[in-house]
């Protein structure tokens, strides 16, 4: 037997694996139980592998609804509209006032400082400079407001004049034209508002001067006035 054994190991040849069934039940036993720890310790390294991992990035829309998922629809309170009342329209003080800006101008009134050149009348207040007619026959001012009195009666166009007048003192316009025709469309084709207009003027406070229109500007069919500053 020795010179067996010696011929194999110079042959190079190993020694043959023992069988399973020539393996202890504990041994076998030890090997299963490595198995499964090799199998097991596997198994959390790579469930930690998965957990270290890097999470992929979520979108907009799902961070927003993690975000407001615990929240509730805002309900505003209710609003309370105040209408603003309207104003009430003195409407008595304006007829009123109407009638005391009817009343402050007569048609009988007679000029005392009516200049006449020929058909051109000229007015000119008592404590003014001279030369101030003639800058407004030049047109040194310019006009800045005009009213028309055509078609309008006697009553309704004094009126008119009145208010006219003392809206421009109140915006501050210093110089006017009122065209008031030249009545060839009158009774008896005479220049009824043309006297009247310019009695009326002499009554207002505010007018310092008034002189014929230019041809351009009416001629003898409208007059222009210049206001107090």
């Amino acid at each position: 037997m020795a010179t067996k054994h010696k011929s194999r190991q110079k042959s190079g040849l190993a020694s043959p694996i023992p069988a399973a069934s020539s393996l202890n039940t504990p041994d076998l036993m030890a090997l299963k139980s490595s198995l499964k720890q090799t199998q097991k310790m596997q198994a959390e390294e790579k469930s930690a592998a998965i957990l270290s991992a890097p999470k992929a990035p979520e979108d907009d829309l799902t961070l927003f609804h993690q975000a407001v998922k615990d929240a509730r629809p805002f309900t505003p309170p209710p609003v309370h509209l105040f209408e603003k009342k309207a104003k009430p329209i003195p409407k008595q003080f304006i007829r009123d006032e109407q009638q005391a800006l009817r009343d402050s101008l007569s048609d009988h009134y007679i000029p005392a400082y009516e200049l006449e050149t020929g058909e051109e009348l000229l007015y000119l207040r008592d404590g003014h400079a001279p030369d101030i007619l003639s800058k407004l026959r030049r047109g040194y001012w310019v006009v800045q407001a005009y009213i028309d009195l055509h078609g309008l009666i006697s009553d309704e166009a004094r009126l008119y004049v009145s208010t006219f007048i003392s809206d421009c003192k109140k915006r501050g316009i210093r110089c006017v034209r009122i065209v008031h025709g030249k009545g060839l469309g009158s009774r008896n084709r005479e220049p009824v508002l043309k006297h009247k207009v310019r009695g009326w003027l002499m009554q207002k406070d505010e007018v310092i001067a008034y002189a014929q229109a230019k041809p351009e500007d009416g001629g003898s069919g409208a007059v222009i006035v210049l206001l107090k500053a």
